[in-house]
């Protein structure tokens, strides 16, 4: 909800005021001059028209307001705002004029005073006046209903407003408000995925890991050993072979999930929810449905940014992590820099070593690769999601620039080929299912005796 506007005093004269006066005294000289009667019987109504409506005059100017659901909102969901204006004076205006601004992100289908909305898709849009009646002491809204087409703060305003009273005679000076903005959270695909994890650092959790302990996931059977509980004894087997063995089983374990959002580079047009998606927008989606299904798993998921700004959301679990993560995305957009952004993003007390780490790139940025190598040349467990968009349009067929466009394509590949030689699985991101094989490949590795001891 935005601030109420401070009424402003003042009120200046219409041109109709103007030219009732003028109207008036020409014809009341007109008759001194030329002696005429009639003259005066002719500005006779003028004049005392004019007193009539100047005999209240107004004092306060409109006041106004912008209010917006609370609700929260997602990609595609229905919006609801309005633009509130009043009347604080003893005297009524005869017309008010109300205006606003809205995102274009927020398509407004309907819009109109008192539940009474017409379409206004086709006619212009909502940033056209509207016009209304106000008596003393009452308010009316400007009721705004659409549809939120892309994720992001977006506002409605900044609105202005301006009143007529005395019959016409007097405008007030344009009453603005500051714009109010509108959470529009990303709208999350159905994720699902193994799981295998790499290593986990807590106990007890939703994964069963590979490593044998107390859990519910049967891994085999053994030789009765020491420590080993009667309860887990197989009675099947122990008698078929006359000697004891137990039922082994893998030891259930919680894991941390770092979701890393490269932001150097943005590519692609964003079309909304129903249209084409831009690298930032995949991005988005693809962080927060990562971290839906982990949270929900029960793991501990933490967000970082790749790029100037270097923003970190602290690793944590349950729903009110869930809903940070929604409120931390909205804030995502895309900066260059021309500096290195790794050393203050990824020192050694920001990212756990048993972390799995999903680094959400379009590698467009040659850092991007070096980043990546880096985090796999650390021993860190590294899963790359390219969110270039698979149908990104070429440039246009002038001159070199389909070559260009072909040369930067084999480079990119190439550079592609190089991280996963480095033991870093790029995949592209199709939504469920999209990280179920790389997951499955760096959960094996990880568990795999290393040569030499090393």
């Amino acid at each position: 909800m935005a601030d109420r506007q401070e009424p402003t005093a003042g009120w200046s004269p219409t041109w109709a005021l103007g030219r009732a006066v003028l109207l008036t005294g020409l014809l009341l000289i007109a008759a001194v001059l030329l002696g005429r009667v009639d003259l005066v019987v002719l500005a006779t109504p003028f004049a005392l028209g004019t007193a009539y409506a100047l005999r209240r005059r107004p004092v306060a100017a409109p006041e106004l307001e912008i209010t917006a659901s609370d609700a929260q909102l997602v990609e595609g969901g229905e919006l609801a705002g309005a633009v509130a204006v009043g009347n604080p004076d003893i005297v009524p205006y005869d017309v008010v004029v109300v205006r606003t601004r809205v995102s274009p992100w927020l398509s407004v289908r309907r819009a109109g005073f008192g539940g009474i909305g017409r379409d206004v898709s086709r006619s212009g849009g909502v940033d056209r006046p509207f016009v209304t009646t106000l008596s003393t002491g009452t308010a009316v809204d400007l009721e705004l209903s659409g549809t939120a087409l892309r994720w992001g703060r977006h506002p409605i305003g900044p609105a202005g407003a301006r009143a007529a009273a005395a019959d016409g005679l007097l405008v007030s000076r344009a009453v603005l408000t500051e714009p109010v903005r509108m959470r529009v959270y990303p709208k999350t695909e159905p994720f699902e995925a193994v799981e295998a994890m790499p290593r986990a650092a807590g106990l007890v959790g939703a994964h069963h890991s590979r490593r044998p302990g107390e859990g519910g996931e049967l891994a085999g059977v053994r030789v009765f050993g020491p420590g080993d509980r009667l309860r887990r004894i197989d009675w099947r087997v122990s008698l078929r072979t006359r000697q004891l063995h137990v039922a082994s089983t893998l030891s259930d374990r919680d894991a941390e999930v770092v979701v890393l959002l490269d932001v150097l580079a943005e590519a692609g047009r964003s079309g909304g929810v129903a249209g084409a998606a831009s690298v930032l927008d995949t991005t988005v989606r693809a962080a927060a449905a990562i971290a839906e299904h982990y949270l929900h798993r029960g793991d501990r998921v933490a967000l970082l940014e790749y790029g100037p700004a270097a923003r970190r959301l602290r690793p944590a679990t349950g729903r009110r992590q869930y809903l940070t993560v929604l409120e931390w995305l909205l804030d995502v957009h895309a900066e260059s820099s021309p500096h290195e952004p790794y050393d203050q993003v990824f020192g050694p007390q920001v990212l756990s070593a048993d972390a799995l780490v999903v680094v959400l790139t379009p590698l467009l940025d040659e850092r991007s690769a070096q980043m990546l190598a880096r985090l796999a040349r650390g021993g860190r467990f590294v899963v790359a999601v390219d969110t270039l968009p698979t149908d990104l349009a070429p440039p246009g067929d002038r001159g070199w620039a389909p070559v260009a466009y072909r040369l930067w394509r084999l480079d990119r590949d190439t550079m592609i080929g190089q991280l996963r030689e480095h033991g870093v699985p790029v995949v592209g991101w199709a939504g469920a299912g999209s990280l179920d094989q790389v997951l499955r490949d760096v959960a094996r590795l990880a568990t795999a005796p290393r040569v030499g001891g090393r």
